[in-house]
């Protein structure tokens, strides 16, 4: 058994010994909330926050996994007790080209290595190729184009809507529409971003197909949600305007029972000198919620 199998084995374990039971967060953390730490002090920031895992990053500052070997970086996680629910990313996945290929393929090697549980697929987001016709094809394109690379590979891609109205991919009906008239139910999974998901008017949730859930929450009371972007992507707390609570408590009432991760985007929040009490206090505020609406 090769090193990446002994870590998906080990996080199996780890999955039955602790079933999520029932209104139950797994939290997790995104390197992108705390980009200005390294690797090691990323995974003991997720450790001491009590988290089953975390995301990391090819595009951020550091070097993905500060240049550690992607099987040693694996080990370090799971010898702290976590997973590595996802590695990000490949942008943008739906302009199929040969090199987009050739970067999935170098991402799907590298999260097989480290026992990563996930790869990260991001939408064009730059206002072209929107026209409704043309986005649908795209995507088909681009989804047919990494089916048979996850299947080879026995891994799972997270494709995230991106609710901004420059984004070529804001539904999530569409993208689970089409990954169904493809078959690839077995092999693709949907990030439910709350950010996103309320730029983009909400609808229905998908908690079946859903892989990954990032939260954030904006705060300035100035904005339209035109305007938000994500520098403004903070903490959630009781002041938040995207309805996290409510997005968090119908996709675990609906049955989602996999990781809640943090993802803010905020030089607010990377300049905290104290992310653990900032992140903790946040985090204690969404279950004390989540209970609330469970009762």
């Amino acid at each position: 058994m090769t090193e990446s199998e002994l870590q998906r084995k080990r996080a199996a374990n780890r999955r039955s010994e602790h079933p999520a039971r029932e209104g139950k967060m797994q939290t997790a953390l995104n390197h992108m909330t705390v980009p200005n730490i390294g690797y090691v002090a990323f995974l003991d920031l997720a450790a001491k926050l009590g988290c089953v895992g975390v995301e990391v990053r090819n595009d951020i500052a550091h070097a993905l996994f500060d240049d550690l070997n992607p099987a040693e970086a694996g080990r370090i996680a799971s010898d702290k007790g976590l997973r590595l629910v996802g590695l990000s990313q490949v942008y943008p996945f739906n302009d199929w080209t040969a090199e987009r290929k050739v970067a999935v393929e170098a991402l799907i090697a590298t999260a097989k290595a480290s026992g990563a549980e996930t790869i990260s697929l991001i939408p064009r987001n730059d206002g072209t190729a929107l026209g409704n016709g043309e986005r649908q094809a795209n995507l088909r394109i681009a989804l047919k184009g990494v089916l048979p690379l996850l299947q080879d590979a026995e891994m799972t891609a997270l494709v995230e809507p991106l609710g901004f109205q420059r984004s070529s991919l804001r539904s999530k009906t569409e993208l689970v529409d089409m990954i169904a008239s493809i078959g690839g139910q077995g092999h693709f999974k949907i990030v439910h971003d709350t950010f996103h998901h309320a730029l983009a008017d909400g609808g229905p949730i998908y908690p079946e197909m859903t892989g990954i859930v990032h939260i954030s929450g904006v705060v300035d009371p100035t904005l339209s949600v035109g305007q938000m972007e994500d520098e403004h992507r903070v903490l959630v707390d009781e002041k938040d305007r995207l309805g996290n609570i409510e997005q968090i408590a119908a996709l675990l009432a609906a049955g989602y029972d996999g990781p809640i991760s943090y993802e803010c985007f905020s030089p607010e929040m990377h300049q905290h000198a104290d992310p653990y009490s900032e992140i903790k206090r946040s985090f204690d505020f969404i279950s004390s919620q989540i209970q609330a609406h469970a009762v």
